[in-house]
């Protein structure tokens, strides 16, 4: 496995999205994994907006 792959598998962002949606069901949200939850989301987001930008930008 890659260094970038090996990477993402270990600090990987479902475990936090889960442990933040498990929370909000119980009632019992955990403040760390709701912001570790939200910062890879905003993240992956932006990495997203980036490269479709790059790439319309390259075709247009």
């Amino acid at each position: 496995m890659g260094t970038g792959a090996r990477q993402f598998a270990e600090y990987q962002p479902f475990t936090s999205i889960i442990e933040t949606l498990r929370g909000l069901l119980t009632g019992a949200p955990s403040a760390s994994s709701t912001i570790t939850a939200i910062a890879w989301c905003v993240g992956l987001a932006l990495i997203g907006y980036l490269w479709a930008r790059a790439t319309f930008t390259k075709r247009a």
